[in-house]
């Protein structure tokens, strides 16, 4: 895995990359890829299911602000992923050719996607055990790894800034 990530994934973009592939959430368990979707400040990827889904990291429970919408690196994805049926399972809402390490994408740095803005936040994303389920131990205890967690291999956390509509191949751009 160490050649894999100092050839191919430290390799992704760091300022400007490619929206790979929108997935919504319709319900549990569900998973829905779509050629292009609406992004809302107010509930995230329209017609997934963040805004109704309880969150252990708020005291009410209630949807986490800065968890509306997750963004993995799409070569960490085909890393993992044998089967391109599967990726969707990981359940994340964008999947990017770019570089979404900490030290390329700190908290608060903004990416722009066609006319919609998100911003990166620092609530952690991490593997669980639907991902070990779904992917297998060793592909968990890669992305949990120190170096994993540094580069998010596992993903990132965003929320919504300003609307609009994203489209597969969209260009995604680090906005400083």
């Amino acid at each position: 895995m160490e050649d894999l990530i100092r050839t191919r994934i430290r390799a992704a973009p760091a300022d400007e990359g490619t929206l790979r592939l929108i997935v919504r959430r319709p319900g549990v368990g569900l998973r829905e890829s779509v050629e292009s979707g609406r992004l809302d400040p107010a509930v995230g990827l329209v017609g997934d299911t963040w805004a109704e889904r309880p969150s252990s990291r708020t005291p009410d429970r209630t949807p986490h602000p800065d968890m509306q919408v997750t963004v993995m690196n799409v070569r960490v994805l085909e890393a993992i992923c044998r089967d391109p049926e599967r990726c969707l399972l990981a359940g994340d809402q964008l999947y990017v050719d770019l570089d979404i390490g900490h030290t390329n994408l700190p908290v608060g740095t903004r990416l722009a996607i066609s006319t919609a803005l998100i911003e990166v936040t620092e609530q952690p994303h991490r593997g669980c055990a639907k991902f070990r389920s779904r992917f297998g131990a060793a592909a968990l205890s890669f992305v949990n790894s120190a170096e994993g967690d540094g580069l998010r291999l596992r993903g990132l956390n965003a929320k919504v800034v300003r609307d609009g509509t994203v489209t597969r191949g969209d260009t995604v751009r680090k906005v400083v």
